[in-house]
């Protein structure tokens, strides 16, 4: 088991969900958080006084997976958050020891 975990930009999330949904992932995660990579941060306007933030709000998207369907999830995510333009975010892939759905008690790819 895998698990892939994306940082996105928010508005994106509607066409990474959809995405997904279409290669049969039957659940997600999503958190607001936020930080800054190559970009340092953003400049906006706020009641006409401009100012510069260091940390850009993002979406971190996570999703448990059998090892099969690793690269197809990655394919998706990215052409579903891609842009071209800079902050659009980074997909990072994990190992998963174990898995136990707590209702039930399975464990491994059937729990996920």
């Amino acid at each position: 088991m895998k698990i892939v975990t994306a940082i996105i930009k928010p508005f994106q999330i509607d066409r990474v969900r959809e995405a997904l949904t279409a290669l049969g992932v039957s659940g997600l995660t999503i958190s607001e958080v936020r930080g800054f990579g190559r970009q340092k941060g953003q400049t906006e306007i706020y009641r006409g006084a401009e100012y510069t933030t260091n940390l850009v709000p993002k979406l971190k998207v996570e999703v448990v997976c059998a090892e099969a369907q690793v690269d197809a999830i990655v394919e998706a995510i990215q052409a579903a958050a891609v842009t071209g333009s800079i902050g659009d975010g980074k997909i990072f892939v994990q190992p998963i020891e174990q898995a136990v759905r707590i209702r039930t008690g399975e464990t491994g790819d059937a729990a996920i």
